[in-house]
């Protein structure tokens, strides 16, 4: 969620989407306390002495919240990625679906990399740790002419947590660096490792600029034109 300063009007659940808050009350254990007033800002979840922020949106918007918060407190950023989405398109005169389908992305571990290019110097600080939950969600998405021209005319206006399928809590850079795909021999390109992922040499470029500024691989030459990268510490 958006960072919040205590001032703002947006304190609270008062522009809270349904997605965030049915996280945060999927997340939530009993004795935790819900927007917390901490040092300026609202916490979403305050666990004894861990503060935990979750985040829907992208993380420049987090992201010196933080970097404050990270200066004092142990902290937990919780990070959804949609792995199976049911699109829901609504007739607003008549307020019910009118078509419904499954959608072809997948979203997986792997997208973090999409986010973390903008907080990579704080993975390796040990009072920060990276929880990322696989979810299933419906999408209502509302026939008007106002809508994206991708999405034929239709704008999203609420998304509803389903389920949540999968997490997996990341405490260190090293377990960014598991992510990379055992096939890949190093030392290795941004095109091969693209390959190895079956994805664009653009998010091949995040992912190792990620893995770099948290020190799990370097630069140790050139093919060709190509920056060749190997891992840092080969006794990892």
């Amino acid at each position: 969620m958006e960072a919040k300063k205590i001032h703002s009007n947006s304190i609270g659940i008062l522009k809270e989407s349904s997605l965030h808050a049915a996280l945060k009350q999927w997340y939530k254990e009993p004795g935790d306390k819900l927007e917390e007033s901490i040092d300026n800002y609202v916490i979403d979840i305050v666990r004894g002495n861990l503060l935990i922020e979750i985040q829907t949106g992208n993380f420049s918007s987090i992201k010196k919240k933080l970097e404050d918060l990270t200066k004092s407190y142990e902290v937990r950023l919780v990070f959804p990625i949609i792995r199976d989405k049911l699109i829901i398109k609504m007739d607003p005169i008549r307020n019910k679906a009118s078509t419904m389908r499954v959608s072809p992305k997948h979203g997986t571990y792997y997208d973090i990399f999409e986010e973390l290019i903008r907080i990579p110097h704080l993975v390796p600080k040990i009072n920060f740790t990276i929880e990322i939950i696989l979810i299933k969600i419906e999408e209502l998405q509302k026939i008007n002419s106002m809508g994206s021209w991708r999405r034929k005319g239709c704008n999203i206006y609420d998304r509803k947590l389903v389920k949540v399928l999968e997490k997996k809590l990341f405490f260190t850079p090293f377990d960014f660096l598991m992510l990379k795909p055992t096939s890949l021999r190093t030392p290795f390109t941004n095109m091969e490792l693209a390959l190895s992922l079956n994805k664009p040499l653009r998010f091949a470029q995040k992912m190792s600029y990620c893995l770099r500024k948290m020190e799990m691989v370097k630069v140790v030459g050139k093919k060709g034109k190509a920056f060749l990268f190997d891992i840092s510490c080969k006794d990892l």
